[in-house]
C-alpha cells in the first residue's frame, strides 16, 4: 500500500489519530494507518483510557498543552465549528491545527469517549458540506458517516478554501491509497466466493455473490 500514498501529504496540520487497540491489532491496513501514511507528522496513539499515565496518554496531554497547537475534536454537534465559521477562522489564527480524529470501529469509538470524557470538552470541528462515503466494502451506520481517509481528504479540502491548510498540499494520495484498499479487499472477498481463497473469518459465509470493483482500471 505503501507506494499509493505518495507524494506526502503536506497539509499544514498536525492530525492525531486515537486508536482503539482493537483496530491496531485487527487492521494492519485500515484507513488510519493508510492516513498515518498519507500525512507526514500525523501521529498514531494507540490506548483505550488516554487519561491513565500510560505513553499514549502522556504523549496527548503533551500535544494539548502546547500552545502553538490549536486542538480539535473531529466530532458533529451544533457547537462543532467548521471551515465556514468565521469565529473558527479568527480562533485558528496563529495556531497549527491539530485534528483529532477517534480511530476505531464506531462500538469501539463510543468506548473511547466514554472512558475519555475529557475529550468531549475540547472545542469540536465538523464538515461544512454533506458528504457520502465510497467504501464498497463495508456498510457504514448511516449515510454521512465516512471512513478516516476520506475524514481527512475532505477536511484537508475545506480548510485549504478557507485558507486555513497549505494550499499547495495535495490530498489525492488519501483517496489513491483508499480505493487501492478497497479494490484489494474485493479482489479477496471475490476470490473466496470463487474458491480461489481460503477462508479466514466465520462470516465469510455470508458472502457468495460476485462484487464489481467500481476503482478497477479499465
Amino acid at each position: 500500500m505503501c507506494q499509493y500514498t505518495k507524494p506526502p501529504v503536506q497539509s499544514g496540520l498536525k492530525f492525531i489519530f486515537l486508536m482503539h487497540p482493537k483496530e491496531a491489532k485487527r487492521q494492519r491496513t485500515g484507513t488510519g494507518r493508510i492516513s498515518h501514511l498519507c500525512l507526514p507528522d500525523s501521529e498514531i496513539l494507540v490506548s483505550l483510557d488516554y487519561t491513565k499515565d500510560n505513553v499514549p496518554g502522556r504523549r496527548l496531554f503533551e500535544l494539548l498543552s502546547d500552545p502553538k497547537y490549536l486542538p480539535l475534536l473531529l466530532y458533529p454537534g451544533d457547537d462543532a465549528w467548521n471551515a465556514a465559521n468565521p469565529d473558527f477562522k479568527s480562533a485558528a489564527r496563529g495556531k497549527i491545527l491539530m485534528p483529532i480524529i477517534v480511530d476505531a470501529t464506531w462500538f469501539c469509538s463510543r468506548k473511547i469517549l466514554q472512558h475519555n470524557p475529557f475529550l468531549l470538552e475540547l472545542p469540536k470541528m465538523s464538515f461544512a458540506g454533506n458528504y457520502r462515503s465510497i467504501f464498497t466494502f463495508k456498510h457504514e451506520p448511516r449515510p454521512e458517516c465516512v471512513s478516516t481517509a476520506e475524514t481527512c481528504y475532505y477536511l484537508i479540502k475545506e480548510l485549504q478554501e478557507a485558507g486555513l491548510a497549505n494550499p499547495e498540499a495535495n490530498p489525492e494520495p488519501l483517496m489513491t491509497a483508499f480505493k487501492k484498499m478497497i479494490s484489494d479487499q474485493l479482489r479477496a472477498e471475490n476470490e473466496r466466493v470463487q474458491g480461489l481463497r481460503p477462508s479466514t473469518h466465520g462470516y465469510d459465509w455470508k458472502y457468495t455473490k460476485i462484487k464489481e470493483d467500481p476503482f478497477a482500471q479499465k
